[in-house]
């Protein structure tokens, strides 16, 4: 059974529990169809998961459909989840990527901002 968290986990903690639950839902696809998912797999998985995020930032925008507050939390999150599970089978250290990344972000955005 999964352990409910609690508010203000860090980041690791949430890392670690979304390759707790894809290990978990590994067993369910051994049982379906023989064996886990491959990484390949796992991101055509995130692919679906992005585009049924993308359906619901048009019903936020008006375009389809009505609202839903607690589908577009969740798609969010499935994708979240997906992006921990990757960042795992392909060994990548988000907490230690991810802060290097904002700052060449920011940097990269101030230079701009400096040179318009």
């Amino acid at each position: 059974m999964i352990k409910k968290q609690s508010r203000g986990g860090s980041f690791k903690d949430y890392a670690e529990l979304a390759v707790k639950v894809k290990n978990e839902y590994a067993v369910l696809e051994k049982k379906k169809c023989g064996r886990a998912w491959t990484k390949e797999e796992l991101a055509q998985g995130f692919v679906v998961d992005v585009g049924e995020l993308m359906e619901l930032v048009m019903v936020e925008a008006g375009l389809r459909g009505e609202k839903d507050k607690e589908k577009f939390s969740h798609e969010l999150c499935d994708c979240l989840w997906s992006v921990f599970v990757l960042a795992d089978r392909y060994k990548v250290d988000l907490a230690k990527e991810f802060p290097k990344n904002m700052e060449m972000l920011e940097k990269r955005v101030k230079e701009k901002l400096k040179n318009s």
